[in-house]
């Protein structure tokens, strides 16, 4: 089995359902959920917007290879109702799942980065991982996830809820 931390947000609608119904399909068709931190509303990063995020980490147990789970992951966000634009950059989304890390793999595809590229510049990835992970090392940066907090310059504001 594989250790995976996930981070979900949403934007968009009911948005504490759309991550309640999010972890109840990965639950079912990714892997088993172990832990969930607690949900932190959060403001827009990378772009503008009036609609405020709810982000929040899980902790998951999986079979799959890190290729099958981002499948099982994006079938998920289509579940909830996402749908993907060809537009660059961010933007208000029903829900968005990230793949923070998978055990202490490192994997740098244009299909897919682990650990998440950006997760050590953002404070609404960063408290609800010290949350379900305080003990967890970023095994590229080789940080621990308190001092990749402390050394996070992100201004935005994340209230948990």
């Amino acid at each position: 089995m594989n250790s995976v931390i996930l981070l979900l947000g949403t934007n968009i609608g009911n948005r504490l359902k759309n991550l309640k119904n999010s972890i109840i399909l990965i639950n079912q068709n990714a892997g088993r959920v172990l832990i969930e931190s607690s949900i932190y509303e959060t403001e827009p990063w990378g772009f503008s917007s009036d609609l405020p995020f709810y982000n929040m980490a899980i902790s998951i147990e999986t079979k799959l290879s890190p290729t099958e789970l981002i499948k099982q992951l994006n079938k998920v966000e289509s579940g909830i109702g996402r749908e993907r634009s060809n537009k660059n950059g961010y933007e208000n989304r029903i829900i968005d799942i990230d793949i923070i890390s998978f055990g202490n793999i490192v994997i740098d595809t244009p299909e897919l980065n682990i650990p998440h590229p950006r997760m050590h510049l953002r404070k609404f990835t960063l408290l609800p991982i010290m949350e379900i992970a305080p003990d967890w090392i970023h095994p590229t940066l080789n940080k621990s996830i308190s001092n990749l907090l402390k050394e996070c310059e992100d201004k935005c504001t994340a209230t948990k809820i």
